[in-house]
């Protein structure tokens, strides 16, 4: 048995869970510590409530673990089980234990007591290389993640900047395996195609000219987010006498100063959408609000190009994937986790973090090559950002571990 550790049920690893279930060459469980969002909860960064509209919690085997009072996803102490987990993992029949990261107590007990167990110790985190460290803290990082990376067996890898990190801090090569970062592509493709049928109604409602180039930002309004600089570039656009009209997905604390630096066309969260007086001199902009997983596509649809301009915050940026799978071309900062893999890619392109310049010009010259086909960029996240790529790598790191093989090591051809 494989056991998974999981904060809580998460949107883009649910998928996976389902895909592994489907698979069936892996006896599993997904132990959660909280079902933070399958109920209405309330999300700080987002300043809201909300539950998502996907079942959570079906098509796989999952349990939920006794927790401190108070536990979420973002309390490192509570989020933790009350009891010894070792009985627990003894009881399961657990093999192996894998956890997402480091971000909980929790998984840090989960892996000591995965040793007393006598499992092993599998990783999946989202840490890379990219963000830098403050001097002092250097010692302290390199000392306690050096304790928990040396009781993890497998290394599964997210992609370039998350494995180079893991080789920093001495981890051999034979211990990292790819596990790339993805999304539900099919779903996402679903329902852009779906949607793609009402492109002029969707724009028409949110007030989005149909001759304007529109650059989306999804996400929460946060700092480390970046929605300002789309602003920024927006206008240095505008000054060259193009039209560009922005369109937010989302909510946060930013959201006000977002509001304040655009001329606001449409917004849904205000009582009255059409505000009485417009200044074109700032970038028109849309606010749609929150839009959950299965009303997300409307926007993927609508724009002609998401830009993610976040700092090293974003250790990946799912939300590419969800834009590719949906055939929307990226704009991406070079401080974004996922900006060597998808930055890189056709139709794509990478700016410097926080370069206006740069930003603008990237947007520019994407405006001028619409519309980008969308069936190239579907078919690249399919093959090498999905869900199976990484059920084949648990598939065989499973079967290796049952061999007794070390790391490195082909499996025995019984297990494959």
């Amino acid at each position: 048995m494989l056991i998974i550790l999981s904060t809580h049920p998460i949107q883009y690893q649910v998928p996976l869970w389902q895909a592994l279930a489907r698979d069936g060459r892996v006896p599993f469980e997904v132990w959660y510590f909280t079902h933070h969002a399958v109920q209405n909860s309330h999300d700080t960064e987002f300043g809201k409530s909300f539950a998502w509209d996907l079942d959570m919690l079906a098509g796989y085997p999952h349990r939920l673990l006794p927790t401190a009072a108070g536990a979420t996803p973002t309390t490192f102490w509570q989020c933790r089980v009350t009891k010894p987990l070792a009985p627990l993992l003894r009881e399961a029949g657990a093999r192996a234990v894998w956890v997402q990261g480091w971000q909980v107590s929790g998984y840090w007990q989960a892996v000591w007591d995965a040793k007393r167990a006598g499992c092993e110790v599998w990783l999946r985190g989202e840490s890379n290389d990219l963000a830098p460290v403050v001097w002092w803290k250097r010692p302290l990082k390199r000392f306690l993640l050096g304790q928990f990376f040396r009781r993890v067996d497998r290394f599964l890898c997210i992609g370039t900047a998350n494995k180079r990190f893991y080789k920093k801090f001495g981890v051999p090569e034979s211990r990292l395996h790819p596990a790339p970062y993805a999304v539900d592509n099919e779903r996402f493709a679903r329902q852009a195609a779906e949607a793609r049928v009402q492109r002029a109604e969707i724009r028409k409602q949110w007030g989005i000219p149909e001759d304007a180039f529109c650059a989306l930002f999804c996400g929460k309004f946060i700092p480390k987010k970046r929605p300002m600089d789309l602003v920024a570039a927006a206008s240095r656009l505008m000054q060259a006498g193009r039209k560009v009209h922005l369109l937010f997905v989302g909510s946060g604390e930013l959201g006000g100063a977002l509001r304040a630096a655009c001329q606001v066309v449409f917004d849904a969260e205000s009582a009255n959408s059409q505000p009485s007086t417009l200044n074109s001199q700032l970038p028109a902009a849309s606010f749609t609000g929150f839009l959950n997983q299965t009303e997300i596509s409307q926007a993927y649809v609508a724009a002609d190009c998401l830009v993610l301009p976040s700092d090293h915050g974003e250790t990946w940026g799912l939300v590419a994937n969800e834009a590719m799978a949906s055939g929307l071309p990226c704009v991406i900062s070079d401080h974004c986790g996922c900006a060597e893999e998808l930055g890189v890619l056709p139709a794509n392109a990478r700016f410097p973090f926080a370069d206006m310049p740069a930003l603008s010009s990237r947007l520019a010259a994407l405006s001028q090559s619409m519309p980008v086909a969308a069936t190239p960029l579907v078919d690249t996240v399919r093959l090498s950002f999905s869900f199976e790529r990484t059920v084949a790598t648990i598939d065989s790191e499973y079967a290796a571990m049952r061999c007794g093989l070390k790391h490195g090591q082909p499996a025995c051809g019984e297990h494959l």
